[in-house]
Protein backbone atom coordinates (compact mmCIF):
# COMPACT_ATOMS: atom_id res chain seq x y z
CA UNK A 1 0.00 0.00 0.00
CA UNK A 2 1.18 3.55 -1.01
CA UNK A 3 1.88 6.24 1.89
CA UNK A 4 0.85 9.16 -0.15
CA UNK A 5 1.09 11.36 2.41
CA UNK A 6 4.86 10.38 3.22
CA UNK A 7 5.70 10.29 -0.47
CA UNK A 8 4.64 13.78 -0.50
CA UNK A 9 6.66 14.39 2.56
CA UNK A 10 9.92 13.26 0.80
CA UNK A 11 8.87 14.49 -2.79
CA UNK A 12 8.58 18.22 -0.67
CA UNK A 13 11.35 18.17 1.73
CA UNK A 14 13.74 17.25 -0.85
CA UNK A 15 12.44 20.50 -3.03
CA UNK A 16 13.44 22.69 0.09
CA UNK A 17 16.60 20.94 0.96
CA UNK A 18 17.71 21.18 -2.58
CA UNK A 19 20.72 24.19 -2.97
CA UNK A 20 20.70 25.28 -6.17
CA UNK A 21 23.92 26.97 -7.29
CA UNK A 22 25.00 29.11 -10.26
CA UNK A 23 27.84 27.67 -10.85
CA UNK A 24 28.78 28.64 -14.16
CA UNK A 25 27.74 29.71 -18.02
CA UNK A 26 28.69 28.14 -21.24
CA UNK A 27 27.28 26.91 -24.39
CA UNK A 28 24.11 24.90 -24.90
CA UNK A 29 25.49 22.10 -26.84
CA UNK A 30 28.09 21.71 -24.93
CA UNK A 31 26.22 20.83 -21.35
CA UNK A 32 22.80 20.58 -21.72
CA UNK A 33 21.78 16.65 -21.80
CA UNK A 34 20.74 15.76 -25.35
CA UNK A 35 21.22 18.67 -26.86
CA UNK A 36 22.36 18.61 -30.79
CA UNK A 37 22.38 21.08 -33.55
CA UNK A 38 19.41 20.53 -35.39
CA UNK A 39 17.42 20.64 -32.02
CA UNK A 40 15.45 24.38 -30.71
CA UNK A 41 14.24 23.63 -27.19
CA UNK A 42 11.06 25.64 -26.07
CA UNK A 43 8.63 26.54 -23.56
CA UNK A 44 6.04 24.53 -22.33
CA UNK A 45 4.75 20.73 -23.47
CA UNK A 46 5.34 19.53 -26.36
CA UNK A 47 4.55 21.29 -29.40
CA UNK A 48 4.79 21.39 -33.18
CA UNK A 49 5.24 24.32 -35.82
CA UNK A 50 1.79 23.24 -36.81
CA UNK A 51 0.13 24.47 -33.60
CA UNK A 52 2.78 26.57 -32.24
CA UNK A 53 1.46 30.21 -31.13
CA UNK A 54 2.38 33.30 -32.59
CA UNK A 55 5.03 34.69 -30.20
CA UNK A 56 6.33 30.65 -29.98
CA UNK A 57 6.60 30.82 -33.58
CA UNK A 58 8.74 34.47 -33.77
CA UNK A 59 11.04 32.73 -31.49
CA UNK A 60 11.38 29.64 -33.37
CA UNK A 61 12.48 31.99 -36.50
CA UNK A 62 14.77 34.48 -34.68
CA UNK A 63 17.02 31.71 -33.00
CA UNK A 64 17.25 30.12 -36.35
CA UNK A 65 18.24 33.36 -37.81
CA UNK A 66 20.61 33.72 -35.32
CA UNK A 67 21.77 30.39 -35.57
CA UNK A 68 22.65 31.40 -39.19
CA UNK A 69 20.41 28.66 -40.27
CA UNK A 70 17.50 30.78 -41.69
CA UNK A 71 17.65 34.69 -43.22
CA UNK A 72 13.56 34.88 -42.98
CA UNK A 73 10.47 33.45 -41.99
CA UNK A 74 9.90 31.19 -44.65
CA UNK A 75 13.20 29.97 -45.09
CA UNK A 76 12.72 29.22 -41.09
CA UNK A 77 9.19 27.63 -41.34
CA UNK A 78 10.73 25.14 -43.99
CA UNK A 79 13.28 23.83 -41.92
CA UNK A 80 10.83 23.33 -39.58
CA UNK A 81 8.31 21.37 -41.20
CA UNK A 82 10.84 19.66 -42.76
CA UNK A 83 11.86 17.94 -39.92
CA UNK A 84 15.37 19.40 -40.70
CA UNK A 85 15.17 21.46 -37.08
CA UNK A 86 13.33 19.68 -34.41
CA UNK A 87 11.25 20.98 -31.19
CA UNK A 88 11.30 19.56 -28.15
CA UNK A 89 10.75 20.78 -24.45
CA UNK A 90 13.48 22.73 -22.20
CA UNK A 91 11.75 20.75 -19.74
CA UNK A 92 12.96 17.35 -21.20
CA UNK A 93 16.54 18.49 -21.34
CA UNK A 94 16.88 19.63 -17.84
CA UNK A 95 16.46 23.48 -18.93
CA UNK A 96 13.62 26.22 -18.74
CA UNK A 97 13.27 29.18 -20.34
CA UNK A 98 10.80 32.11 -20.23
CA UNK A 99 7.77 33.19 -22.16
CA UNK A 100 8.85 31.33 -25.67
CA UNK A 101 11.83 29.21 -24.01
CA UNK A 102 13.31 29.06 -27.47
CA UNK A 103 17.32 28.26 -26.82
CA UNK A 104 19.03 27.55 -29.58
CA UNK A 105 22.52 25.32 -29.82
CA UNK A 106 25.36 28.05 -29.95
CA UNK A 107 23.03 29.76 -26.88
CA UNK A 108 25.30 30.73 -23.86
CA UNK A 109 23.30 29.35 -20.43
CA UNK A 110 23.25 29.52 -16.98
CA UNK A 111 24.61 25.82 -15.29
CA UNK A 112 23.02 25.50 -11.74
CA UNK A 113 23.90 22.69 -9.89
CA UNK A 114 22.00 21.21 -6.70
CA UNK A 115 24.95 20.62 -4.64
CA UNK A 116 22.56 18.72 -2.30
CA UNK A 117 21.49 15.71 -4.60
CA UNK A 118 23.96 16.19 -7.73
CA UNK A 119 21.29 17.41 -10.47
CA UNK A 120 22.05 20.19 -12.80
CA UNK A 121 19.75 22.44 -14.23
CA UNK A 122 20.23 25.47 -17.43
CA UNK A 123 18.50 28.52 -18.55
CA UNK A 124 19.20 30.71 -21.69
CA UNK A 125 20.27 34.44 -20.52
CA UNK A 126 17.31 37.16 -19.45
CA UNK A 127 17.35 39.48 -22.73
CA UNK A 128 15.24 42.46 -20.52
CA UNK A 129 11.83 44.27 -21.66
CA UNK A 130 10.77 45.20 -24.89
CA UNK A 131 10.90 43.56 -28.37
CA UNK A 132 12.91 40.18 -27.45
CA UNK A 133 13.26 36.92 -28.52
CA UNK A 134 11.25 35.49 -25.37
CA UNK A 135 8.13 37.58 -26.76
CA UNK A 136 8.45 36.48 -30.25
CA UNK A 137 10.56 39.05 -32.11
CA UNK A 138 12.91 38.48 -34.11
CA UNK A 139 14.29 41.52 -36.05
CA UNK A 140 17.39 42.95 -37.13
CA UNK A 141 17.77 44.92 -33.34
CA UNK A 142 16.43 41.08 -31.48
CA UNK A 143 19.46 39.78 -33.26
CA UNK A 144 21.83 41.94 -32.42
CA UNK A 145 21.24 42.04 -28.49
CA UNK A 146 21.44 38.50 -28.98
CA UNK A 147 24.77 38.21 -30.28
CA UNK A 148 25.94 40.67 -28.18
CA UNK A 149 25.07 38.83 -25.12
CA UNK A 150 26.45 35.59 -26.30
CA UNK A 151 29.54 37.01 -27.91
CA UNK A 152 30.75 39.74 -25.69
CA UNK A 153 28.48 39.31 -21.97
CA UNK A 154 28.68 35.51 -22.49
CA UNK A 155 32.40 34.55 -21.97
CA UNK A 156 32.58 37.13 -19.49
CA UNK A 157 30.12 36.11 -17.28
CA UNK A 158 31.60 32.96 -17.61
CA UNK A 159 35.29 33.48 -16.80
CA UNK A 160 33.88 35.67 -14.02
CA UNK A 161 31.93 32.89 -11.94
CA UNK A 162 34.97 30.81 -13.04
CA UNK A 163 36.78 32.88 -10.78
CA UNK A 164 34.12 32.03 -7.85
CA UNK A 165 34.61 28.30 -6.49
CA UNK A 166 31.47 28.87 -4.33
CA UNK A 167 29.02 30.36 -7.13
CA UNK A 168 26.02 32.20 -5.94
CA UNK A 169 23.55 30.53 -3.80
CA UNK A 170 20.03 30.92 -5.34
CA UNK A 171 18.39 29.87 -2.64
CA UNK A 172 19.65 31.97 -0.19
CA UNK A 173 19.59 35.30 -2.68
CA UNK A 174 15.74 34.21 -3.04
CA UNK A 175 15.47 33.77 0.64
CA UNK A 176 16.83 37.54 1.14
CA UNK A 177 14.93 39.08 -1.84
CA UNK A 178 11.76 37.47 -0.83
CA UNK A 179 12.31 40.32 2.60
CA UNK A 180 12.59 43.07 0.32
CA UNK A 181 9.54 42.80 -1.61
CA UNK A 182 10.27 40.16 -4.53
CA UNK A 183 8.00 37.01 -5.03
CA UNK A 184 10.41 35.67 -7.90
CA UNK A 185 8.52 35.14 -10.71
CA UNK A 186 7.33 38.80 -12.06
CA UNK A 187 9.14 41.13 -9.44
CA UNK A 188 12.65 40.80 -9.08
CA UNK A 189 14.08 44.23 -8.63
CA UNK A 190 15.59 43.17 -5.45
CA UNK A 191 16.73 39.99 -6.67
CA UNK A 192 18.31 41.14 -9.47
CA UNK A 193 20.05 44.06 -7.70
CA UNK A 194 21.60 41.41 -5.34
CA UNK A 195 22.52 39.28 -8.52
CA UNK A 196 24.56 42.44 -9.87
CA UNK A 197 26.40 43.16 -6.86
CA UNK A 198 28.03 39.77 -6.88
CA UNK A 199 28.99 39.35 -10.48
CA UNK A 200 29.87 42.90 -10.03
CA UNK A 201 33.40 42.57 -8.52
CA UNK A 202 34.13 38.92 -10.12
CA UNK A 203 33.65 40.90 -14.12
CA UNK A 204 35.58 43.77 -12.89
CA UNK A 205 38.28 41.18 -11.80
CA UNK A 206 38.51 39.09 -15.19
CA UNK A 207 37.72 42.13 -17.47
CA UNK A 208 40.58 44.52 -18.62
CA UNK A 209 37.88 46.33 -20.88
CA UNK A 210 36.84 48.68 -18.83
CA UNK A 211 33.96 50.13 -21.44
CA UNK A 212 32.73 46.21 -21.79
CA UNK A 213 32.66 45.65 -18.65
CA UNK A 214 31.05 49.03 -17.72
CA UNK A 215 28.38 47.92 -20.34
CA UNK A 216 27.72 44.57 -19.14
CA UNK A 217 27.24 45.97 -15.57
CA UNK A 218 24.61 48.76 -16.42
CA UNK A 219 22.71 45.66 -18.70
CA UNK A 220 22.06 43.69 -15.88
CA UNK A 221 21.17 47.03 -13.42
CA UNK A 222 19.04 48.30 -15.78
CA UNK A 223 16.76 45.15 -16.17
CA UNK A 224 15.03 44.27 -13.01
CA UNK A 225 14.23 40.63 -14.51
CA UNK A 226 18.48 39.59 -14.72
CA UNK A 227 18.31 37.19 -11.71
CA UNK A 228 14.78 36.19 -13.34
CA UNK A 229 16.94 32.95 -15.92
CA UNK A 230 19.21 32.13 -12.64
CA UNK A 231 16.11 31.72 -10.23
CA UNK A 232 13.90 29.77 -12.71
CA UNK A 233 16.69 27.51 -13.81
CA UNK A 234 17.28 27.04 -9.70
CA UNK A 235 13.65 26.25 -9.13
CA UNK A 236 13.92 23.65 -11.81
CA UNK A 237 17.13 22.04 -10.10
CA UNK A 238 14.34 22.16 -6.82
CA UNK A 239 11.85 20.66 -8.44
CA UNK A 240 13.48 17.97 -9.98
CA UNK A 241 15.28 17.30 -6.90
CA UNK A 242 11.19 16.34 -5.73
CA UNK A 243 10.52 14.02 -9.07
CA UNK A 244 10.42 10.76 -9.32
CA UNK A 245 9.32 9.86 -5.91
CA UNK A 246 7.19 6.66 -6.02
CA UNK A 247 3.66 7.42 -4.84
CA UNK A 248 3.76 11.02 -4.53
CA UNK A 249 0.91 13.34 -5.76
CA UNK A 250 3.29 17.07 -5.92
CA UNK A 251 3.68 18.62 -8.94
CA UNK A 252 6.93 18.87 -9.99
CA UNK A 253 6.58 20.81 -13.75
CA UNK A 254 3.97 23.57 -14.52
CA UNK A 255 4.74 24.81 -17.82
CA UNK A 256 2.71 26.54 -21.29
CA UNK A 257 3.84 27.03 -24.82
CA UNK A 258 1.25 29.12 -25.92
CA UNK A 259 -1.51 26.42 -27.40
CA UNK A 260 -1.10 24.15 -24.65
CA UNK A 261 -0.72 23.96 -20.25
CA UNK A 262 1.01 20.69 -19.14
CA UNK A 263 2.22 19.89 -16.23
CA UNK A 264 4.10 16.37 -14.94
CA UNK A 265 3.47 14.70 -11.32
CA UNK A 266 6.27 13.42 -9.25
CA UNK A 267 5.31 9.96 -8.74
CA UNK A 268 3.84 9.77 -12.51
CA UNK A 269 7.52 9.94 -14.04
CA UNK A 270 7.56 12.13 -16.83
CA UNK A 271 4.40 11.95 -18.86
CA UNK A 272 2.83 15.17 -19.36
CA UNK A 273 -0.91 16.23 -18.74
CA UNK A 274 -2.44 18.98 -21.29
CA UNK A 275 -4.87 21.37 -22.10
CA UNK A 276 -5.44 24.27 -23.90
CA UNK A 277 -4.12 27.40 -22.24
CA UNK A 278 -6.31 30.61 -20.87
CA UNK A 279 -5.28 33.89 -21.62
CA UNK A 280 -3.74 36.27 -18.69
CA UNK A 281 -6.41 38.69 -17.10
CA UNK A 282 -4.14 41.98 -16.58
CA UNK A 283 -2.42 45.40 -17.17
CA UNK A 284 -1.74 46.56 -20.85
CA UNK A 285 0.77 48.86 -22.05
CA UNK A 286 -0.91 51.84 -23.65
CA UNK A 287 -2.39 51.00 -27.10
CA UNK A 288 -3.24 47.23 -26.01
CA UNK A 289 -5.86 45.31 -24.94
CA UNK A 290 -7.04 42.15 -24.44
CA UNK A 291 -7.65 41.56 -27.51
CA UNK A 292 -3.61 41.62 -28.36
CA UNK A 293 -3.07 38.64 -26.33
CA UNK A 294 -1.53 35.46 -26.88
CA UNK A 295 -2.68 32.71 -24.47
CA UNK A 296 -0.62 31.63 -21.73
CA UNK A 297 2.68 30.92 -22.24
CA UNK A 298 6.33 30.37 -20.81
CA UNK A 299 8.30 27.88 -18.16
CA UNK A 300 8.73 30.43 -16.01
CA UNK A 301 5.74 28.89 -13.61
CA UNK A 302 8.59 26.23 -12.66
CA UNK A 303 8.63 29.40 -10.01
CA UNK A 304 4.63 28.83 -8.88
CA UNK A 305 6.04 25.62 -8.64
CA UNK A 306 8.93 25.38 -5.94
CA UNK A 307 6.55 27.46 -3.95
CA UNK A 308 7.05 31.18 -4.92
CA UNK A 309 6.03 33.72 -7.96
CA UNK A 310 2.39 34.03 -7.58
CA UNK A 311 2.67 31.71 -4.30
CA UNK A 312 4.67 34.50 -2.53
CA UNK A 313 2.83 37.45 -3.92
CA UNK A 314 2.08 38.24 -0.01
CA UNK A 315 5.55 39.09 0.12
CA UNK A 316 5.76 41.53 -2.93
CA UNK A 317 2.40 43.75 -2.96
CA UNK A 318 3.93 46.23 -5.17
CA UNK A 319 3.61 43.96 -7.52
CA UNK A 320 -0.31 44.72 -7.97
CA UNK A 321 0.76 47.81 -9.73
CA UNK A 322 2.27 45.37 -12.88
CA UNK A 323 -0.27 42.96 -12.67
CA UNK A 324 -3.48 44.46 -11.39
CA UNK A 325 -5.24 43.90 -8.16
CA UNK A 326 -4.96 45.37 -5.11
CA UNK A 327 -2.19 44.68 -2.11
CA UNK A 328 -4.86 42.65 -0.19
CA UNK A 329 -5.48 40.57 -3.77
CA UNK A 330 -1.87 39.52 -3.11
CA UNK A 331 -2.15 38.82 0.46
CA UNK A 332 -5.12 36.18 -0.80
CA UNK A 333 -3.56 34.55 -3.38
CA UNK A 334 -0.82 33.56 -1.10
CA UNK A 335 -3.28 32.52 1.38
CA UNK A 336 -5.81 30.45 -1.08
CA UNK A 337 -2.55 28.73 -2.27
CA UNK A 338 -1.86 27.23 1.37
CA UNK A 339 -4.92 25.10 0.94
CA UNK A 340 -3.67 23.39 -2.15
CA UNK A 341 0.03 22.75 -0.93
CA UNK A 342 1.83 19.84 1.33
CA UNK A 343 4.26 22.01 2.83
CA UNK A 344 5.08 25.17 3.51
CA UNK A 345 8.85 26.58 3.21
CA UNK A 346 12.01 26.07 5.50
CA UNK A 347 14.03 28.84 3.57
CA UNK A 348 11.28 31.28 1.91
CA UNK A 349 9.71 33.01 4.58
CA UNK A 350 6.66 35.97 4.17
CA UNK A 351 7.61 39.19 6.85
CA UNK A 352 4.22 40.06 6.58
CA UNK A 353 2.34 36.40 7.38
CA UNK A 354 5.09 36.75 10.53
CA UNK A 355 7.86 34.94 8.52
CA UNK A 356 5.66 31.76 7.64
CA UNK A 357 6.92 30.12 4.95
CA UNK A 358 5.54 30.28 1.57
CA UNK A 359 3.03 27.59 0.33
CA UNK A 360 5.08 24.67 -1.50
CA UNK A 361 4.13 21.51 -3.18
CA UNK A 362 0.81 21.24 -5.19
CA UNK A 363 -1.00 17.95 -4.58
CA UNK A 364 -3.65 17.01 -7.69
CA UNK A 365 -5.55 15.60 -4.99
CA UNK A 366 -6.35 18.94 -3.09
CA UNK A 367 -6.30 20.59 -6.64
CA UNK A 368 -9.76 18.55 -7.76
CA UNK A 369 -10.91 18.14 -4.42
CA UNK A 370 -11.36 22.17 -3.94
CA UNK A 371 -11.70 23.29 -7.06
CA UNK A 372 -8.80 25.25 -6.66
CA UNK A 373 -6.02 25.45 -9.53
CA UNK A 374 -2.35 27.43 -8.63
CA UNK A 375 -2.33 31.11 -8.89
CA UNK A 376 0.20 32.13 -11.87
CA UNK A 377 1.66 35.82 -12.60
CA UNK A 378 2.86 36.09 -16.01
CA UNK A 379 3.90 38.81 -18.34
CA UNK A 380 1.50 38.83 -21.91
CA UNK A 381 2.49 38.31 -25.24
CA UNK A 382 1.00 39.74 -27.97
CA UNK A 383 -0.31 36.97 -30.24
CA UNK A 384 1.15 38.01 -33.46
CA UNK A 385 4.66 37.31 -33.89
CA UNK A 386 7.26 40.38 -33.84
CA UNK A 387 5.39 42.76 -31.43
CA UNK A 388 7.13 41.73 -27.85
CA UNK A 389 5.40 41.69 -24.36
CA UNK A 390 1.96 43.77 -24.20
CA UNK A 391 1.24 43.45 -20.56
CA UNK A 392 0.94 41.70 -17.65
CA UNK A 393 -1.24 39.94 -15.10
CA UNK A 394 -2.91 36.58 -13.65
CA UNK A 395 -3.49 33.36 -14.92
CA UNK A 396 -4.34 30.00 -13.86
CA UNK A 397 -4.11 26.29 -15.10
CA UNK A 398 -7.10 24.38 -16.63
CA UNK A 399 -8.28 22.24 -14.34
CA UNK A 400 -8.30 19.61 -16.46
CA UNK A 401 -4.56 18.82 -16.07
CA UNK A 402 -5.53 18.06 -12.71
CA UNK A 403 -8.14 16.00 -13.59
CA UNK A 404 -6.26 13.86 -15.71
CA UNK A 405 -3.26 13.29 -13.61
CA UNK A 406 -5.36 12.05 -10.96
CA UNK A 407 -7.21 9.73 -12.52
CA UNK A 408 -3.93 8.70 -14.13
CA UNK A 409 -2.80 8.02 -10.33
CA UNK A 410 -5.49 6.43 -9.47
CA UNK A 411 -4.71 3.84 -13.21
CA UNK A 412 -1.15 3.44 -11.60
CA UNK A 413 -1.80 3.20 -7.90
CA UNK A 414 -5.51 2.57 -6.60
CA UNK A 415 -6.48 -0.16 -9.45
CA UNK A 416 -5.42 -3.67 -8.13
Amino acid sequence: MIDIEQANETAVNRMMEARPILKGVATARDVIPGMRDNLLLHAGPPITWERASGPMRGAIVGALIFEGLAHDWESAEKLVTSGEIELEPCHEHNAVGPMAGVTSPSMKVYIIENVTHGNKAYSNLNEGYGKVLRYGAYSEDVITKLRWMNDEMGPVLADALATNEDGIDIRALLAEALHMGDEGHNRNKAGSFIFTSKLAPLIAQVTKNNDLAAKILKFLGDNALSVLNPVMAACKAMADAGHNIEGSTVVTTMARNGTDFGIRVSGLGNQWFTAPVETPQGLYFSGFTAEDASGDIGDSTITETAGIGGFAMAAAPAIVTFVSGTPQDALNATLEMYEITVAEHKYFTIPYLDFRGTPTGVDIRKVVELGIPPRINTGIAHKEAGVGQVGAGLVRPPMAIFEQALMAYAEKYLND
